[in-house]
Order: C-alpha cells, then sequence, then structure tokens
C-alpha cells in the first residue's frame, strides 16, 4: 500500500512513535526514526524493521528542540531517500506544575519540542512534498 513511499517519524525510538513506524513499515513505507536513547537497542530497532518488513529504515538523531536540526533532517532524508511522502511529528515531552512554580527553561523546551519542531518540520517538508504532488 505504501511501498515507494519515505516516512519520517518523529520521537519514534519508542512508545507511540515506535508503534506508528511499525505500522507505515507494514504497510511498505521506508522509515526514518528518529529519538533519544542507547545506540545499540535504537540499532536493533533500525535493522529489526528492515529484516521483519523489508524496507529502508534509517536512524536520524536530530534534537528536535532545535528548528536548524529539524529541518536538517527532513533535508537529509530528502538526500537520502530522493523524496519525503510522511511527516508524523509525533516527538514530544510533558512537564507538569503550578503555574508559578514552572520553570521557564521547561515552559520553553515544552514548545520547541512539542510546537516549533512541528512547524520547522512542516515548513520544510511542504515544498518538497508538493513538487511531487
Amino acid at each position: 500500500m505504501l511501498k515507494g513511499k519515505v516516512a519520517i517519524v518523529t520521537g519514534s525510538t519508542s512508545g507511540i512513535g515506535l508503534g506508528i513506524a511499525k505500522e507505515l513499515a507494514k504497510l511498505g513505507a521506508d522509515i526514518v526514526l528518529n529519538g533519544f536513547g542507547d545506540d545499540g537497542e535504537i540499532e536493533k530497532i533500525r535493522s529489526g524493521l528492515e529484516r521483519e518488513y523489508g524496507v529502508r529504515v534509517a536512524y536520524d538523531g536530530a534534537d528536535m528542540s532545535k528548528g536548524e536540526a529539524v529541518r536538517g533532517l527532513i533535508e537529509a532524508t530528502i538526500e537520502q531517500f530522493g523524496r519525503l511522502d510522511i511527516l508524523v511529528n509525533n516527538a514530544g515531552i510533558q512537564f507538569t506544575a503550578l503555574v508559578d512554580e514552572f520553570p521557564a527553561a521547561k515552559w520553553h523546551a515544552i514548545l520547541d519540542i512539542n510546537l516549533s519542531a512541528a512547524f520547522h518540520g512542516i515548513a520544510t517538508a511542504v515544498p518538497h512534498m508538493k513538487k511531487q504532488r
């Protein structure tokens, strides 16, 4: 169903993001994983998806809190695979506290990862996707 398509799933080295990446791979999409974790474990996930689903799987450890890194992830994917068809902005963090106790650094990290990363990814991906129709 998705053979020949390329998907980036941010925050996909565990949890919901990994589940999404597995489903897209099962449907035949080549996958770019992104997230943090142990290098050995990430390689097991990457190579396991390739073996199990017969798709190409890459890993990019771009820091989603950095706009230029997010844009670089999109560009590197297009350079490596020649296209980008699906962008799943799954990366996210959470922190809870009373507003008067909420650290400003945590607030900015939440905005950077949960909001700005999606903006930078979409803004970079859409022109390429438009060219592909």
